[in-house]
C-alpha cells in the first residue's frame, strides 16, 4: 500500500532534513519505524511499572539494595579467586 504525505514544514528544516537523505521514502520509512518500536517500547515500560508497584511489600531501601550489591559481589570475588 502506498500513501502520500503532504507536510508543512519549516524551510530551514526542509533544506536540512533533504541535505542528510531524511525525506526519502524509504529513510521517512525506517524513521517511522523506529518511532513505532520506541512507542511500543515506552507502552511496554509503562506497563511493566505499574505491575511493580502493585507487587505487595515494602519497596527496598538504598541501603538493602547496595547490601544485596555487595553480596552478589563477595561471591563472585569468592567464586574468582577459587579458580
Amino acid at each position: 500500500m502506498s500513501v502520500t504525505i503532504q507536510l508543512d514544514l519549516p524551510e530551514v528544516l526542509v533544506k536540512e532534513a533533504k541535505a542528510n537523505g531524511l525525506l526519502e521514502s524509504r529513510r521517512l520509512g525506517e524513521l517511522l519505524n523506529e518511532e513505532l518500536l520506541r512507542e511500543s517500547a515506552r507502552k511496554d515500560l509503562g506497563r511493566v511499572m505499574k505491575e511493580l508497584h502493585s507487587l505487595p511489600g515494602e519497596p527496598m531501601s538504598p541501603e538493602e539494595i547496595q547490601a544485596e550489591i555487595d553480596a552478589v559481589r563477595a561471591q563472585r570475588r569468592q567464586r574468582e579467586s577459587g579458580r
